[in-house]
């Protein structure tokens, strides 16, 4: 697991860029807030308003990422005086939690955008409950906001935009399910709001000033998520981290909350973490969380023993009532999400083979290279639709195999893909009257395996072994052996 999160490859640096350029920014942010005279209380609200900006802002384009940029405080503070009024109104405090809950997850349904402006909307609630934060307050804190929103924005926009000198990155909207509650959000959207509420219940029975951790426990499970296996891997893995990181709180935070330059260092060292480890361990992202927790809980002069193992339990009975929800209440299968991605997947496949025939066949406008970037961005969907099937921890072994076959058929028609989207870029490479027919071939063995209907293995025969001296034929004829393959899992699947 950790030489997952820490060797784990890097193209580009990207990680490493995305890490560095948070500490900055987040750094930045709450220097100004103490530069300008503002309370610990407004540093520690800006500086998580900076981390969500850096961090939650995943649209396509630089200009879309600054159009929602400055969209979050439109959200936000009218949010966050909703906390504050109703702060001393516990019943009308947790019933608007919980509709910023639902409110929050539906808003995935608008793409990237509303995902941020869902978790902003939310974590601006959750950090008036951990801030105790009055109405008196509220200036201070829209100033700390914007100031810091504004850092952000100079640091990613302007000091650091890495972004403008990379690929545009694709966008593949997520499955929407259908209308209605047939649609995946609506369905999230409930199961996160009666999953939010039992956790709220249950949090305030074990504690009256904490509860809000077991709120936020159920919601991060729901992010980027979208079956129940997901969520329920989820769950398991933010239980986990939260565990790991207040063992290391106790060696760490405890000892070292009263020296401010130590604790200073220690929340940089996790703002770094988590943002490096995001995208290949969400355990070791929870435990950077967990850390940087306890040393805010420690500069605020409330950190002992008892706090952090409070913690353990709160998360224990928020990653429990997310469970729960996506059990019980309108599930969304996992088989019928990972059908739904490795359907596109194949679709995509076709389509990349098209190009770059077209390409070869003389079509100067034919391009299979964003059909490829397409392809690798479906791809990681489908591992992660298919992650709770693969976990060391599943317990069918039938469904395993299935799974890991499939993930390793589809990277194998990746890397013919890119193959054949290689050879079509070279200028001197030349049309053949074979590829019309290999494509076709390709074209029909991707229809029999989305075809709704079982489909017979029969249906897909393997040509003759091609012309070893001709590169593009080899390509096609790997890729119709792993097609042609795939039918014995994904029926498997279908049967199951």
């Amino acid at each position: 697991m950790l030489k997952r999160a820490f060797v784990a490859a890097d193209p580009g640096r990207i990680r490493l860029r995305f890490a560095t350029r948070a500490v900055l920014g987040i750094g930045l942010a709450v220097a100004l807030c103490g530069a300008v005279g503002h309370s610990l209380t407004g540093a520690i609200t800006g500086g998580l308003a900076a981390l969500l900006a850096l961090f939650t802002v995943t649209d396509a384009t630089v200009r879309g990422q600054a159009v929602t940029t400055a969209l979050l405080p439109a959200v936000g503070l009218p949010v966050l005086a909703l906390a504050a009024a109703l702060h001393d109104i516990p019943l009308a405090r947790d019933l608007a939690f919980l509709a910023v809950v639902g409110a929050g997850v539906y808003a995935r349904r608008w793409g990237p955008r509303g995902h941020s402006l869902g978790v902003f909307a939310f974590m601006t609630f959750f950090a008036a409950q951990f801030l105790h934060t009055v109405p008196r307050q509220l200036p201070e804190l829209y100033a700390a906001v914007l100031l810091s929103l504004g850092a952000a924005a100079v640091v990613r926009f302007g000091v650091w935009c890495y972004e403008r000198r990379l690929p545009a990155p694709v966008g593949v909207p997520a499955p929407t399910g259908g209308p209605g509650l047939a649609r995946i959000t609506t369905r999230q959207a409930v199961q996160a709001t009666v999953g939010a509420g039992f956790a709220l219940g249950i949090g305030q029975l074990l504690s009256d000033q904490r509860w809000y951790w077991a709120v936020g426990a159920t919601w991060w499970v729901f992010v980027a998520t979208t079956s129940r296996g997901e969520t329920v891997v989820r769950g398991f893995r933010r239980f986990l981290g939260t565990a790991l990181g207040i063992v290391l709180g106790f060696l760490v935070a405890v000892p070292l909350h009263d020296h401010a330059v130590a604790a200073a260092v220690i929340v940089a060292i996790s703002v770094f973490g988590i943002f490096y480890t995001a995208h290949v361990s969400y355990t070791w992202m929870m435990l950077a969380v967990t850390v940087m927790a306890s040393m805010l809980y420690g500069l605020l002069g409330v950190l002992d023993p008892a706090l952090l193992a409070l913690r353990v339990g709160e998360t224990a009975v928020g990653s429990l009532g997310a469970v729960l929800a996506v059990l019980l209440l309108l599930p969304v299968t996992t088989h019928s999400v990972t059908e739904a991605w490795v359907e596109r997947a194949l679709r995509c496949v076709h389509a990349c083979t098209a190009e770059a025939a077209a390409r070869l066949g003389g079509h100067a406008s034919a391009d299979p290279a964003p059909r490829v970037a397409e392809l690798e961005h479906i791809l990681g969907r489908v591992r992660l639709s298919l992650s709770p099937l693969v976990h060391p921890l599943s317990p069918v072994k039938a469904r395993k195999g299935r799974a890991r076959q499939v993930l390793a058929l589809l990277d194998d028609c990746a890397r013919e893909v890119r193959g054949l989207a290689s050879v079509a870029a070279d200028p001197e490479a030349s049309h053949d009257a074979r590829l019309a027919a290999a494509c076709q071939r390709v074209e029909a063995a991707v229809e029999a395996l989305t075809a709704p209907a079982p489909y017979a293995r029969a249906a897909l025969a393997v040509p003759q072994a091609a012309d070893a001296g001709h590169p593009v034929l080899a390509h096609l004829h790997a890729l119709e052996h792993a097609l042609v393959e795939l039918a014995v899992p994904l029926r498997g699947a279908r049967e199951a």
